[in-house]
């Protein structure tokens, strides 16, 4: 499929995919023409690349993280080595901290717009 269709199918810009080629996260196949043509698995590996991001990870990560992550088919990918899943781990306790701090936040936020309301501040 073209860059459009890919686009299209994914709601990810053109943009996006280009920089997923460029970090090669992405890989197409040119034409004659010189047209990026992507396999039918591309779709489903937008979407990952846009579930990692969305996690809050870099590009250098998510290119280590991919081919680790399980099959298609749901089989677990045999490329996972200890030293990546102590990475990951590590990056999963930064968003459990980010997590925290951001409910601290949203707390001490009720409590100005309660008083600044002059309403109980939310339980």
């Amino acid at each position: 499929m073209r860059i459009g269709e890919l686009a299209r199918r994914t709601g990810v810009s053109e943009r996006s995919l280009r920089y997923y080629e460029q970090q090669g996260l992405l890989v197409a196949r040119r034409t004659e023409g010189g047209h990026r043509e992507y396999p039918e698995m591309a779709v489903d590996r937008v979407v990952h690349i846009q579930e990692l991001f969305a996690a809050g990870l870099h590009s250098r990560t998510i290119y280590k993280i991919l081919p680790c992550m399980r099959d298609s088919d749901g089989g677990p990918s045999e490329q996972a080595t200890p030293m990546l899943v102590e990475e990951l781990t590590s990056e999963r306790d930064r968003i459990d901290r980010m997590i925290t701090d951001l409910l601290r936040s949203r707390e001490v936020l009720d409590e100005v717009i309660a008083g600044a309301s002059g309403e109980p501040a939310a339980a």
